[in-house]
C-alpha cells in the first residue's frame, strides 16, 4: 500500500459521537450512521443512487458504460501548534514538526460532492463516517463536483454552475466571522446555513456556464514554521467557445494568473478533468476523444495533444505519467509525447497507487473497481463495491469509490473487503478528493 498525505498536530477529528444540530465549538466532531462492512462476494447496497441530476447536462454520466459522453467531439491558514504534512518529497525538519515517516496521522478525510444538494461531505477515512457537511455556494445551486485537497489538508471544490470554494479541514484553522462566540461548524451530515458556517475559508464567484476541474499545486514547505505556504489552486471554466484556465491564490481565492486556451474546441464542457504534476504544471483533459492540455506554471504557455481514445476521468501518477480513463485506459509520457492504450472495461474515475508495483485503480461499470498494471496495462484485480464512479486512495492505501448517488465505499485492495457509508445526496465526485495524488506526483527524468 502506498504512502499518502497525512497530518500531524491539531485536534483529533475522529472523536465525539454527537448527531445533533451539527454545531461544534470545542473541536469534537459527530459520528454518522450507515456504515456497512461486506466481503468481496457481498453486494454492498448495489444502488448507484439518483445520479448526477444537479446540472442536467447530457454529457455528465449519461449511463453509457465506459465512453464518457459517447461523443467524439474533439496559507497561512491561521492554524495553531506545530503542524506537518508527511509527504514523499519533504524531509523531516530540524524543528519539531510532529511525526514523520509512517507515523499515525492526526486526520485523513475524503471530500465528496453532493451535487444535487449543493454541498460537500467530509468523510473520516478511518471510521467511514461523515464528520462535516458544507454548503459551497451562497445560493446552494452551484452543482459542485470536483474536489481537491491541498498538502495543508484543506479542500477546494468547483461548482459546475460557476464558482470555487475553499473549506478548512480543521477547526483550529477556522476564523470567527458570524458574531457568535466560538467557532460554529458542522460536525455531522447536517450543513449549517451559509454565513453561519465558519470553516468556509473563501468563496470566489465566477460567471461561467461550465466549471469542472479544480486542482491544488504543492506550494512551498516552510521547515521553520512546519506549514505549507504559497499554495495555489488551478481551475478551468468555459463560456460559449472560450476556455479559461486560472491560477488562484490559495489563501484568499484571488486570481494570480489567467490564460485563454486557443485552438481547442469548448465542445463538451471545455476542460473536464484536471491535475497538477511534480513540476507544478496543470494538466487538463476533455470529455470523449478530445485534447490533452498542459499549462506550464512558469510562463503560462500551453501545449496540446490529441487524445487517442475516449476519456472521462484523469490523473497524474508518481512517475509523472498522465492517465485518461474510461472503457479504455490511456497513458501519456510527457517526455516522449507518446501514448499507450488498452481496453480494460473501465468506466469513469481513476487514481494510481504510488507504492511499489502500485496499480491504477479505475471505476468499473458503476459497481466495482479494477486494478490495472501501470506497465502492462493489463487488469490484475477486480473488486466489488457499493457503487463506483469517482476513485481515490487514502493514506493507508485503501481504495475509495464514490458512487453515482448516495454511497461511498472503502475497499481493501488486497482482500476486496469493503465498508460503505450511505448518507450522500446526489453524489458526483471524481478527482483528488483525499490529496493522495498531489502528495505523490512526480516527473519522468527522461
Amino acid at each position: 500500500m502506498g504512502l499518502a498525505l497525512v497530518g500531524c498536530g491539531g485536534s483529533d477529528p475522529s472523536g465525539g459521537t454527537g448527531s445533533g444540530g451539527g454545531i461544534s465549538t470545542s473541536g469534537e466532531t459527530g459520528n454518522s450512521d450507515g456504515v456497512e462492512s461486506v466481503d468481496s462476494n457481498g453486494d454492498g447496497d448495489g444502488n448507484s443512487g439518483p445520479g448526477d441530476t444537479g446540472d442536467g447536462d447530457s454529457g455528465d454520466g449519461d449511463g453509457d458504460p465506459g465512453d464518457g459522453d459517447g461523443n467524439d467531439n474533439g496559507d497561512d491558514d491561521g492554524g495553531t501548534g506545530n503542524q506537518k504534512w508527511d509527504t514523499l518529497s519533504v524531509p523531516d525538519s530540524a524543528f519539531n514538526c510532529g511525526g514523520g515517516g509512517n507515523d499515525e496521522p492526526e486526520f485523513s478525510y475524503l471530500w465528496a460532492a453532493n451535487s444535487t444538494e449543493g454541498t460537500i461531505s467530509k468523510i473520516d477515512t478511518k471510521t467511514v463516517t461523515e464528520v462535516g457537511r458544507y454548503i459551497v455556494r451562497p445560493d446552494s445551486a452551484g452543482s459542485p463536483s470536483r474536489t481537491s485537497v491541498s498538502l495543508s489538508g484543506h479542500v477546494a471544490v468547483a461548482n459546475r454552475n460557476g464558482g470555487v470554494t475553499k473549506i478548512y479541514a480543521t477547526e483550529e484553522s477556522c476564523e470567527e466571522s458570524n458574531g457568535m462566540p466560538g467557532i460554529q461548524t458542522s460536525n455531522n451530515n447536517q450543513a449549517l446555513a451559509w454565513g453561519t458556517e465558519e470553516c468556509v475559508a473563501w468563496h470566489k464567484p465566477m460567471q461561467y456556464s461550465s466549471q469542472r476541474p479544480v486542482a491544488w499545486g504543492a506550494g512551498q514547505y516552510n521547515e521553520g514554521t512546519c506549514f505549507w505556504e504559497d499554495e495555489e489552486l488551478w481551475t478551468a471554466a468555459t463560456q460559449g467557445q472560450t476556455i479559461d484556465v486560472y491560477v488562484l491564490d490559495g489563501d484568499d481565492g484571488s486570481t494570480k494568473e489567467m490564460i485563454t486556451i486557443e485552438g481547442v474546441s469548448a465542445g463538451y464542457y471545455g476542460i473536464y478533468g484536471g491535475a497538477v504534476d511534480g513540476n507544478g504544471d496543470f494538466w487538463g483533459s476533455q470529455l470523449g476523444t478530445g485534447k490533452l492540455i498542459r499549462v506550464n506554471r512558469e510562463d503560462m504557455t500551453y501545449d496540446i495533444w490529441q487524445m487517442p481514445v475516449s476519456g472521462y476521468g484523469m490523473t497524474v501518477d508518481s512517475e509523472g505519467f498522465v492517465w485518461t480513463c474510461s472503457s479504455n485506459v490511456a497513458r501519456f509520457d510527457p517526455e516522449t509525447e507518446t501514448w499507450e492504450t488498452a481496453a480494460v472495461g473501465g468506466y469513469t474515475g481513476c487514481m494510481a497507487d504510488a507504492g511499489e508495483d502500485g496499480l491504477l485503480w479505475m471505476s468499473q461499470g458503476g459497481n466495482g473497481v479494477i486494478g490495472v498494471n501501470r506497465d502492462t496495462l493489463q487488469v490484475e484485480k477486480t473488486w466489488a463495491a457499493g457503487g463506483s464512479y469517482g476513485i481515490s486512495i487514502d493514506f493507508e492505501g485503501y481504495v475509495w469509490a464514490v458512487a453515482y448517488g448516495s454511497t461511498v465505499s472503502k475497499i481493501d485492495p488486497e482482500s476486496g473487503q469493503f465498508w460503505t457509508y450511505n448518507g450522500l445526496v446526489g453524489a458526483y465526485t471524481y478527482s483528488d478528493m483525499t490529496g493522495y495524488a498531489l502528495t505523490n506526483v512526480g516527473s519522468p527524468s527522461g
